[in-house]
């Protein structure tokens, strides 16, 4: 295990590090050092257990056991599984930092995350949330068979990049230019830090999505209620396996009946909080058109090829 710089810890921690976990005995040792070994010192780190059935609660008790002072380990009652939203929300009601940082129990922070995010916290106040780019960690996993890839916030999937990089964005720019909606990268959970203030007046996670889409809900209530500083720095290795829930969402076919699901969601979201924001609402149709008319999507990406050949 990583030692931390100091074990004594103020009553009030300047961040709250959330770590939550499903079965992730693999992976969760690591993910705890690398919050272990940041280079500040002024946070505390909670542990959130989603009613893990492999040995996860046994490494997670074990740096409780040797760092009281700093880590502490919660579970829903009963240990039930209640999916990622209620974890992170269980993390935010023992939480007791000026800011809040997340990381996925098979993610892992470069040494600096907290000190840099703080550095751009004290420069930009205004801001409700840090984030940047993030190193898609394919070589975390024996014969993983990509390259590991640096996705910036914001990035084209042809090249280029929806958002200017090092800047504070204002909204809805975010909203309007960001996956899902827009075409740029989305930053990722374990590559953000957001001011408590703001966890408090945006409810935090919604607690419907156990799994995919929870993390673009909490970001879309981000996006369009606060600035967010975009920055060009990597903070965090997001791991590539077999085992995540983006990739077993692929695989069962998940993934696009909870993307309806999220942009229903969204759709009665926008109504209720920005009634006047007639291009979200166009941009909404347009991304539930695919799910309300199946068969006319079927023929568009049949005939979208010879539509664009050259005349």
């Amino acid at each position: 295990m990583a030692e931390p710089a100091s074990e004594v810890l103020p009553a009030s921690p300047r961040v709250s590090c959330i770590i939550i976990f499903l079965d992730e005995e693999r992976f969760l040792g690591q993910a705890i050092d690398s919050v272990l070994a940041q280079t500040v010192s002024d946070w505390e780190l909670i542990l959130v257990d989603d009613g893990s059935t492999d040995r996860s609660e046994e490494v997670a008790r074990s740096y409780v056991a040797a760092h009281a002072q700093r880590v502490r380990y919660v579970t829903h009652p009963g240990r039930k599984n209640r999916g990622m939203s209620a974890s992170r929300n269980l993390g935010l009601r023992h939480a007791r930092g000026e800011y809040v940082a997340f990381l996925d129990g098979d993610d892992i922070w470069l040494a600096d995350k907290l000190a840099h995010q703080l550095s751009l916290f004290e420069r930009y106040p205004q801001a409700g949330m840090v984030c940047g780019a993030t190193l898609y960690w394919h070589s975390s996993v024996v014969g993983g068979g990509r390259p590991d890839e640096l996705v910036p916030v914001g990035a084209l999937p042809g090249g280029g990049n929806a958002v200017p990089q090092d800047a504070l964005i204002h909204p809805p720019r975010l909203f309007r230019t960001l996956y899902p909606l827009g075409r740029g990268a989305s930053p990722s959970s374990s590559g953000l830090m957001v001011t408590r203030a703001l966890m408090d007046q945006i409810g935090g996670f919604v607690d419907r999505f156990t799994g995919l889409y929870e993390d673009q809900a909490f970001k879309i209530k981000v996006y369009l209620n606060a600035p967010v500083f975009v920055s060009s720095k990597t903070y965090d290795r997001y791991r590539q396996h077999a085992e995540s829930s983006v990739a077993t969402g692929d695989a069962t076919g998940a993934r696009e009946r909870k993307r309806f699901d999220y942009l229903l969601w969204l759709h009665e979201y926008v109504r209720q909080h920005r009634p006047g924001d007639q291009v979200a609402r166009l941009q909404l149709s347009r991304a539930l058109l695919r799910f309300r008319y199946p068969r006319l999507r079927g023929l568009w990406m049949r005939f979208k090829p010879w539509l664009r050949r050259p005349r």
